[in-house]
């Protein structure tokens, strides 16, 4: 006699329960990583030697599009006379994108190795000429006035607030406060995703037989990644303090590992912020 078929509620859970079989793995891979946010990001940054799709970078898609996606909010909001300064440039692909659009684009991130990486792309002809980077800890105390940028600034951040906790998100504000002075505006691009750390690294195309390598490099080496929206948005841009210009979702998109569809996007949100007073 064959055996009856499972519900779809009874597959359901079987699937639910078989996604927190990953769970001992990830707790393993994670005690790895650098305790210390600068040490953990510069230690990732000198570890990786490709960019793009297929590379080691998980939030590197290789295009363009999430950007051009971007584009027509950057123009509404932005003033383009003013420099731009991209928060958390990684290898830059983001800065290059962005002097495309400003009189001058500033990366900055808080890997000296990830600055060389994207000094590099720009020497060898992938960017513009009015692209320049620095390293620095935008969260530290003065990193606005340590930044080589005359005059209001306006600010593009995509993914890194969501990795901050609390007080390294209010200090970082800070300095965006002062960098963008009476004229400049913040743009910010952030996850969002809802689920907890299993969802989310099975939304990325992890399974209990095999995690994708640019997930399991990030794991290793960096730090946990929380979510970050409305509510995340409103703490750490008071509206006494802040002008919220516009909002909305936003599609993060990442490295696609897995080739399935869907897999390489993750749920995110924008927002466009101006110092009030």
């Amino acid at each position: 006699m064959s055996s009856p078929a499972k519900s779809p509620a009874a597959k359901s859970v079987r699937s639910v329960l078989q996604k927190y079989l990953m769970l001992p793995k990830l707790i393993r891979l994670s005690r790895s990583a650098p305790k210390d946010r600068p040490v953990a990001w510069d230690t990732y940054w000198a570890g990786i030697r490709g960019k793009g799709a297929g590379s080691e970078i998980l939030w590197d898609p290789g295009t363009d599009n999430e950007f051009l996606g971007y584009r027509d909010v950057l123009l509404r909001y932005l003033d383009r006379e003013l420099p731009v300064i991209d928060v958390g440039c990684g290898h830059g692909r983001f800065t290059r994108a962005l002097a495309g659009v400003f009189t001058e684009a500033v990366g900055v991130d808080v890997s000296g190795h990830a600055v060389a990486h994207a000094d590099a792309e720009t020497q060898a002809g992938r960017g513009a000429a009015k692209v320049r980077y620095q390293a620095l800890d935008m969260t530290g105390t003065g990193a606005a006035q340590a930044l080589s940028v005359q005059g209001d600034a306006n600010v593009f951040i995509r993914g890194v607030l969501h990795v901050l906790d609390a007080a390294d998100q209010a200090a970082m504000v800070d300095n965006l406060r002062l960098l963008a002075g009476r004229r400049g505006t913040v743009f910010l691009a952030e996850t969002n995703f809802q689920g907890n750390p299993v969802q989310y690294v099975s939304h990325l195309g992890a399974t209990t037989r095999s995690i994708p390598a640019p997930l399991e490099r990030a794991i290793r080496g960096l730090p946990m990644p929380g979510h970050f929206g409305p509510d995340e948005r409103s703490r750490a841009f008071p509206p006494e303090a802040w002008e919220l210009l516009a909002d909305g979702e936003v599609a993060i998109e990442t490295n696609p590992t897995t080739g399935v569809d869907g897999q390489s996007r993750v749920p995110g949100y924008f927002a466009v912020l101006r110092p009030r007073g």
